[in-house]
C-alpha cells in the first residue's frame, strides 16, 4: 500500500491518519493512534484531555481524501495532479469519546459520485470495535485556484 504522504497534501501536525490498512473498489480502512505528547490536549479539557470531535471529523475527512487519491490512480492520474476539497458535511453522530493513546480505526465508504462531487459515509471505531462516530460528507477532487495544475 502506498504512504499516506505520497497520497493526500496534509502534513503533521495536521495529518490525522497514520496509515492504509485495508481498500476495495468502494472503500478505504485507515488507522490512527492519537499521541498524548500532541499539542491540542494541553487546551482542550486540560487534566481530563480527549480529543477535539473536529479533529476526529478531519481523519475521516482525509481518510476520505486518501480514497480518492486512490480512485484518481487507478483512473490514470498522475501524483500531484489534483487535491481532496470537502464539500458538504450532514448527520455527524459522536457516540464515545477518543482519549490520548487510542488507536482508532477509520472506514469511508462511497455512496454515490454526482456532477464531480462523491458523496460518502464515514465512522470511526475505537479497536476494541466501541462506535465513535458517524458523518456523511461530499469532496470533489480538484486543482485549487494559485496552484498550478497539470499543464504548470
Amino acid at each position: 500500500m502506498p504512504s499516506v504522504t505520497e497520497l493526500i497534501p496534509h502534513r503533521p501536525p495536521f495529518l490525522f491518519v497514520d496509515e492504509i490498512v485495508a481498500e476495495t473498489a468502494d472503500s478505504l480502512t485507515a488507522k490512527r493512534t492519537w499521541r498524548a505528547d500532541e499539542d491540542f490536549y494541553s487546551g482542550h479539557y486540560p487534566g481530563a484531555p480527549i480529543t477535539p470531535g473536529v479533529l476526529l471529523c478531519e481523519a475521516v475527512f482525509q481518510t476520505g481524501a486518501l480514497f480518492m487519491a486512490r480512485q484518481a490512480q487507478v483512473a490514470g492520474a498522475k501524483p500531484g495532479e489534483g487535491v481532496p476539497l470537502l464539500a458538504k458535511i450532514s448527520d455527524v453522530r459522536f457516540r464515545n469519546p477518543v482519549y490520548p493513546g487510542d488507536t482508532i480505526v477509520i472506514e469511508v465508504k462511497k455512496k454515490e459520485a454526482l456532477g464531480g462531487f462523491t458523496m460518502m459515509g464515514g465512522a470511526i471505531k475505537k479497536a476494541d470495535g466501541t462506535r465513535v462516530l458517524t458523518v456523511d460528507f461530499a469532496v470533489a477532487w480538484k486543482t485549487p485556484e494559485g496552484s498550478k495544475g497539470p499543464k504548470g
